[in-house]
């Protein structure tokens, strides 16, 4: 038997049916954002370069495929833009490895941004979603905040901070993203119980 509520909109019902039937996973994804979250706060240094060089890999992989993808299509329409992308990717990805510190300063400019994005992202969606999500979307309203400060902490103790931030402020990010995704799952837990007996 399902409940449906007239105060939700389709993409919300459909939102509160997607951790409705995969709570469980939810749970499982935010348990391991939370401890790898505390991995990368125990120990930033290490995971700053975990992150530089993590980076460093996707550019590098991502420009030697799309030098490959074009040996095969030299006739294509922008081959000489796509040239210079994978290129360009490819140059990346080796300087980030070569020169893991400084990336890692890059990669810090690059992670604020990313935060400011992500803040304003995950408060809209919990004040959108407060109605699907009564109990728990204060979680994932004080993850966007969270991601917000953060972000105005690294602008306020930049350059000194770029060597370990990056793996702090990872750590905290997956921190709190994990407590709310496991807060929200288990809101969707809750709702699965309320069916259930209503069902008797």
């Amino acid at each position: 038997m399902s409940v449906s509520s007239p105060a939700l909109t389709d993409t919300q019902h459909a939102a509160r049916e997607s951790v409705r039937l995969n709570w469980a996973l939810f749970v499982g994804q935010g348990v391991i954002m939370v401890v790898l979250g505390v991995l990368a706060i125990v120990w930033p240094q290490f995971s700053t370069l975990a992150v530089d060089i993590f980076f460093g890999w996707l550019f590098l992989i991502s420009g030697i495929v799309g030098l490959a993808s074009l040996l095969l299509t030299t006739s294509a329409q922008g081959f000489l833009w796509s040239l210079l992308t994978a290129a360009l990717s490819s140059f990346v990805g080796i300087l980030l490895l070569w020169h893991p510190i400084a990336g890692a300063v890059t990669l810090t400019l690059a992670l604020v941004a990313l935060f400011i994005v992500e803040g304003v992202f995950q408060i809209a969606s919990a004040l959108r979603y407060r109605v699907v999500f009564p109990d728990s979307w204060g979680w994932m309203l004080a993850s966007g905040a969270a991601d917000l400060i953060l972000a105005g902490l690294i602008i306020a103790g930049w350059p000194s901070t770029a060597a370990w931030v990056l793996g702090i402020y990872v750590g905290v990010n997956l921190l709190t993203s994990g407590i709310a995704i496991v807060m929200v799952a288990l809101a969707g837990r809750s709702y699965i119980r309320m069916l259930a007996s209503e069902s008797r």
